[in-house]
């Protein structure tokens, strides 16, 4: 497999948050699948088979660990495209190391030493989200973690995601890239859908988000040195069961692609 995570070569994570019925997460893959060829450094399909961090207790989580694996075994059979899926538990690691090309570790979860080092064991690449309320140095102990379990240098990525400020906003700071890149001495992606996300704001207590910023942060993180996006799409965001009003409407993902893609290009030029 080629490297997931290309430092010379924009590439890009999305999928919808969680996986749903069949039917969507194959509409989804197969977009996303015509879309690879534009995207110098491939695409790798991301939904989760649980939320584990929802707001509240009787929240949509998915459809769990066993048929998760399923339902994703099936994207990536018909579509082609590596997969990606979130880890919360450091027993959930090999099973999900034997289905998936990606590992993510979620941001609440990136400094939970065993989770981190068994998902580095597995010798899959390793995506470890940066916590909203660390600053970007203090990543460099998750990835020296998920590097003490013998992964390849090359497949260690941070996202940054942006940071707490107040009581419902996140920032992205755009210093972060270049501080991330030169403490962890990893790829660094930019999370443009959480970075809008509103904890605590939506209704009911969930998360609410601003999806209408998606493309200006996009732009400005390919400028400020992202090696890579992370992008949670959908055809009808309204009506997702998580995370929907930050989510990027899948009708809109080739053009904001497309604009980042020359972004990312005329940055390096």
């Amino acid at each position: 497999m080629t490297c997931a995570f290309p430092r010379d070569r924009l590439f890009l994570i999305a999928g919808p948050c969680v996986l749903e019925d069949d039917g969507l997460n194959l509409l989804v893959g197969e977009r996303l699948a015509r879309l690879a060829e534009r995207v110098p450094g491939g695409i790798i399909f991301k939904a989760s088979f649980d939320k584990a961090n929802r707001s509240n207790p009787g929240a949509a989580r998915g459809p769990g660990l066993d048929e998760g694996l399923e339902a994703l075994a099936r994207v990536k059979n018909a579509t082609g495209l590596r997969v990606l899926t979130d880890v919360h538990e450091a027993a959930q690691c090999a099973p999900a190391a034997q289905v998936v090309d990606v590992l993510q570790i979620p941001a609440f979860l990136c400094r939970q030493t065993d989770l981190l080092i068994a998902a580095g064991a597995t010798g899959k690449p390793v995506n470890v989200k940066k916590g909203q309320w660390m600053h970007p140095e203090g990543m460099s102990g998750a990835v020296a973690k998920v590097r003490s379990a013998h992964a390849k240098p090359g497949d260690i990525a941070v996202t940054e995601r942006g940071s707490f400020f107040g009581y419902g906003d996140l920032v992205v700071d755009m210093r972060a890239f270049a501080r991330m890149k030169s403490a962890c001495d990893c790829p660094v992606i930019f999370d443009g859908t959480h970075s809008v996300q509103q904890p605590g704001k939506g209704q009911g207590g969930a998360s609410g988000g601003v999806r209408e910023h998606i493309p200006a942060l996009v732009y400005a993180s390919m400028a400020a040195g992202a090696d890579g996006l992370f992008l949670e799409t959908h055809p009808d965001p309204e009506h997702a069961p998580s995370d929907g009003s930050n989510m990027l409407p899948l009708e809109s993902l080739e053009r904001v692609i497309d604009r980042a893609v020359a972004h990312w290009e005329a940055s390096r030029a």
